[in-house]
């Protein structure tokens, strides 16, 4: 049975993966289609791992770098509110929706380096209203926004009563609201006289 991973030495730094100078374990159709034809990989061997140490030890710095600035950036993420505006039907119902790189888009606008995968939607989101949405740089790195998405127009709320439907298709007709006898209407007459005198 053939080999499903391969150990491929990294030659330079790959998302999610590793840096410059590690040696790592990945499926063989990830190393054959992405990391070698790329020339993000190759064969491990003693002579290339010696002739990346310079390039490893800036990799480290850059990824030490990389992770403080997202610390920070979580940081100032805490209680930030992002408001976007979408075109909408009159229940509320977005024609597009929104998805998770609006969300990163809106988010960069703001000054937040965020892509689109950290930003964590269990769905997309097409009604307006207000989500909390969870944002997730790294494994430990992690904060939650409020979106708010507002209507582009005043939306008009339907007053109608809505019609019910039997089984066959059939209107069902509901009784009209009981008119108040005459007793009644000469006793609130009589009680709004009385509060307009008092």
């Amino acid at each position: 049975m053939a080999t499903k991973t391969v150990k491929l030495l990294l030659i330079e730094n790959v998302d999610h993966l590793g840096i410059v100078g590690d040696v790592v374990n990945v499926r063989v159709g990830f190393a054959r289609n992405f990391l070698l034809p790329r020339g993000l990989a190759t064969e491990p061997s003693d002579d290339i791992l010696a002739s990346l140490t310079q390039k490893r030890e800036q990799a480290k710095k850059e990824v030490a770098k990389l992770r403080s600035d997202r610390e920070t950036m979580i940081g100032k993420m805490v209680g930030v509110v992002v408001t976007l505006e979408r075109s909408c039907n009159d229940h509320g119902i977005l024609y597009g929706s929104v998805s998770q790189h609006d969300l990163a888009h809106a988010l960069e606008e703001a000054g937040f380096a965020i892509k689109g995968r950290d930003v964590r939607l269990p769905h997309a989101i097409k009604r307006v209203g207000e989500y909390d949405v969870h944002i997730k740089l790294d494994s430990d790195l992690e904060t939650d926004i409020k979106l708010v998405v507002n209507p582009d127009r005043e939306i008009v709320s339907d007053e109608r009563e809505e019609m019910e439907f039997d089984n066959e298709g059939n209107l069902i007709e509901k009784p009209d609201k009981p008119a108040r006898d005459a007793k009644g209407d000469s006793e609130q007459k009589e009680a709004e006289a009385a509060a307009e005198t008092a």
